[in-house]
């Protein structure tokens, strides 16, 4: 976090990157802020869009030193793949628009007319220049790769780039309203991209539904086919995965699996993160915990309001 990337040699700084990536670096250090905010946000929004599962993205903490579960083409590595790809071109337009970068500024005016109740204006999301850089540095060590099989490297450029048409799908018409004591009558509008929780949320819909594939010689060359022959064709918005996970419910380090023991559960509930399905049967153990909240709280004028502290007790639930 303390490097300024204003000198070549701090490219050394970064782990696991692959020659062509760390050319990219050289090249455009500039950039270099955005990449390291989106790995960061790819991280933290992976593990809090997965909080309420088995698998609760954990194993994203080592990267890029992934653990087995997401080197082996399962849909947990399709999601991770997916996501940070979003995160990469997502982090970089805004950082067009936001005036960070020098080679770029904010996204262009839509072709599409103007309603006749708003104007086009205001500063949209670079997703062009997002898409151009974000997907050269995240595909190419996949392109440069040897030690990948051409099976697991075309699901990842696959699911790289269904994260990208995801969060392309999510640019929408943004507006500012302008008038007389907030009347609306003219609106500024440009296109602006849903934030990265949201292209979460869509991409963990798609895990959900991922599509079992296999890399097979279709015409002149290899596809990704879905295993099962009943199954429809894979589309540019499906996510695929080539080997089952593991069942995240017992530590198993050879599959890169942590287990859910002493995990966090809810008694009420009969989602994924019921007790019953969180644990996998094996029951859970209750304590209690003492909370503090802000209570009896009283506005003053002008303009602040006091609170008194509570102490409430409450009642958790960990597996065994």
């Amino acid at each position: 976090s303390g490097v300024a990337w204003n000198e070549s040699h701090h490219c050394r700084l970064l782990a696991g990157l692959v020659p062509d990536q760390f050319q990219m670096c050289r090249r455009n250090l500039e950039v270099m802020h955005s990449i390291v905010r989106a790995a960061r946000q790819t991280k933290s929004v992976c593990q809090k869009t997965f909080a309420d599962m088995r698998w609760n993205c954990s194993s994203i903490q080592r990267a890029p030193s992934f653990s087995p579960d997401l080197l082996k083409g399962t849909r947990e590595s399709a999601f991770v793949y997916a996501l940070a790809a979003a995160a990469l071109t997502h982090s970089i337009a805004q950082a067009c628009t936001s005036g960070e970068l020098p080679h770029c500024s904010c996204g262009s005016i839509p072709s599409e007319v103007p309603g006749p109740d708003f104007r086009w204006g205001g500063c949209g999301d670079n997703l062009h220049y997002g898409l151009q850089i974000g997907a050269a540095f995240a595909d190419s060590p996949l392109k440069s790769s040897k030690l990948r099989t051409q099976a697991l490297k075309a699901m990842n450029l696959h699911n790289n780039a269904v994260g990208r048409q995801v969060l392309s799908d999510s640019l929408d018409t943004k507006c500012k309203c302008h008038g007389v004591s907030g009347s609306c009558s003219v609106k500024t509008c440009w296109k602006g991209l849903s934030n990265l929780d949201e292209i979460a949320s869509d991409l963990k819909s798609k895990y959900l539904a991922a599509i079992k594939v296999t890399h097979r010689l279709i015409g002149p060359r290899k596809q990704l086919v879905p295993k099962e022959v009943s199954v429809r064709p894979v589309t540019e918005v499906d996510l695929v995965y080539l080997s089952n996970s593991p069942d995240y419910c017992t530590p198993n380090l050879h599959l890169g699996s942590l287990g859910t023991q002493d995990r966090q559960c809810n008694k009420t509930s009969v989602g994924s993160d019921s007790c019953n399905l969180m644990c996998c049967g094996r029951g859970y153990n209750a304590y209690t915990e003492e909370v503090v909240e802000r209570c009896h709280c009283k506005y003053h004028w002008c303009c602040y309001v006091v609170c008194k502290k509570c102490w409430r007790k409450v009642e958790r639930y960990v597996c065994k």
